[in-house]
């Protein structure tokens, strides 16, 4: 299609508009907890919390406790940690008490998830959104908390019951040991690499391996290579082993890879901007400013 150079259409007026103006889910909403409905939160604390520490937790989630006499509130014991943890991490990292706490916001179709993490030390947002979205976790504000710095990691497992709860939707015990699995290999990644840089590797072979149907050891390494180079860091036989691993069983969970755009619209539009599997992932945003570009070198030239 043609641009005409004489004048500037109103869709490319609106295109224009929609590239500046910033897109409404690349960003926590700060007033999520506030704004919703309360019976669309749930509030999981850490079983071991002391009454002085989960006031600072309380604090750091900005919930009151008249709040919870109206949210959905339960727990994230040691006994969970251990569970779902248990066969990936060593029982000295898990700990002896539960205190990573989670909040869950549902938001509606279409908003994707946002994390927000707060005295977490070992997980970043990207960790997160990548094992909800493994998770088959929909549309929902997140925040992570600790009463100080802390790992973060057995919050994924409050978060995917939290949501469990309040949709209703099972989530599989395959789904959440696969997400948990994911959370603890990118978190140890990032011990050697870049968080960003393992969060957009994990984020662009779990792509490949859902849009290409990959399930085998060879193709997976090709999609890790892949996505290793054009992010210019090195990774380990050991590290290629355990993502291959991982995306096995991510090959057998029922994900869509347009859904996972849609869920991780940050994470995604980072990978495109990168010109990672720029035909397959390119985003309508990219299209946009990809069209306007044309037409004012078309004007101009």
């Amino acid at each position: 299609m043609r641009i005409d150079k004489k004048r500037i259409t109103a869709s490319a007026l609106a295109a224009l508009m929609l590239v500046t103006m910033p897109a409404a889910g690349l960003q926590v909403k700060a007033d999520a907890v506030t704004d919703a409905d309360p019976k669309d939160v749930y509030v999981s604390f850490g079983a071991d919390l002391n009454n002085s520490e989960k006031s600072t937790v309380m604090g750091l989630l900005g919930i009151t406790e008249d709040d919870l006499q109206s949210f959905s509130v339960g727990e994230i014991t040691n006994a969970d940690e251990k569970q779902y943890l248990g066969s990936y991490l060593d029982s000295s990292v898990i700990g002896s008490r539960a205190l990573s706490s989670v909040i869950v916001v549902l938001g509606k179709q279409g908003d994707g998830i946002d994390v927000e993490t707060k005295n977490i030390s070992y997980c970043t947002k990207g960790m997160y959104t990548n094992a909800l979205i493994t998770a088959g976790i929909e549309d929902a504000d997140v925040i992570v908390a600790g009463p100080f710095e802390i790992t973060g990691t057995a919050a994924l497992v409050g978060a995917m019951k939290a949501y469990s709860s309040l949709t209703g939707e099972t989530i599989s015990a395959e789904s959440m040991d696969t997400a948990v699995n994911e959370l603890v290999i990118t978190s140890q990644m990032a011990e050697d690499i870049n968080a960003e840089d393992v969060e957009q590797l994990m984020a662009f072979v779990k792509a490949k391996v859902v849009q290409e149907g990959l399930n085998n050891d060879e193709a997976i390494s090709k999609a890790i290579d892949e996505g290793a180079n054009q992010l210019g860091i090195s990774i380990t036989e050991e590290e290629k082993e355990t993502i291959i691993s991982l995306m096995k069983k991510i090959s057998d969970l029922d994900l869509d890879v347009d859904s996972m755009k849609t869920q991780a619209k940050e994470l995604f539009n980072k990978l495109e901007s990168m010109g990672i599997d720029k035909e397959k992932a390119k985003g309508f945003f990219q299209k946009i400013i990809e069209a306007i570009t044309r037409f004012f070198n078309e004007l101009f030239s």
